[in-house]
């Protein structure tokens, strides 16, 4: 990972001025069933797609699905960052996309089930940039019948 001084003038000015608000108030919005009955989806901002799938273009607000049951050797990383390490996604996809993780803790018991589909945006885009994606996320992630996200920020 880049340091922010080694970060190129114009990309640096751009993420010093991101807005990143944060919640001052952790309570949970909703309560939900125990962490055991709960179905888990994921969302990373890693750019992550499919080798099938169109890569991720500069400035995309865009995001792609990645099935529950997919294998790991067919995901791979189109972030556009000249800046961004890809060495531990190339050794465990985990590192930026617990899927494996999830399918080990819905086998323990430790949730209820892992959702049908998953889903992956580039980072480097403004939050409000992604409204769209994300409703539309939303819309598929109730049909599946979740009820928890895990956000993977990369």
């Amino acid at each position: 990972m880049a340091r922010l001084e080694e970060v190129p003038l114009g990309e640096r000015r751009m993420m010093e001025t991101l807005d990143c608000t944060g919640f001052e108030d952790r309570r949970p919005w909703v309560t939900g069933p125990a962490l055991n009955r709960r179905r888990v989806a994921l969302v990373s901002t890693a750019a992550l797609n499919l080798r099938s799938d169109a890569v991720y273009a500069r400035e995309e607000t865009g995001f792609r699905v990645i099935p529950g049951n997919v294998d790991a050797g067919d995901v791979v990383m189109t972030h556009s960052s000249v800046n961004f390490d890809r060495t531990g996604f190339q050794q465990d996809l985990n590192v930026c996309f617990p899927l494996q993780r999830l399918h080990e803790m819905a086998a323990a018991g430790e949730i209820g089930s892992v959702a049908n589909f998953h889903f992956t945006v580039s980072g480097g885009r403004p939050p409000l940039d992604l409204e769209d994606s994300a409703r539309a996320i939303a819309r598929t992630m109730r049909a599946d019948g979740v009820d928890t996200v895990l956000l993977v920020p990369i």
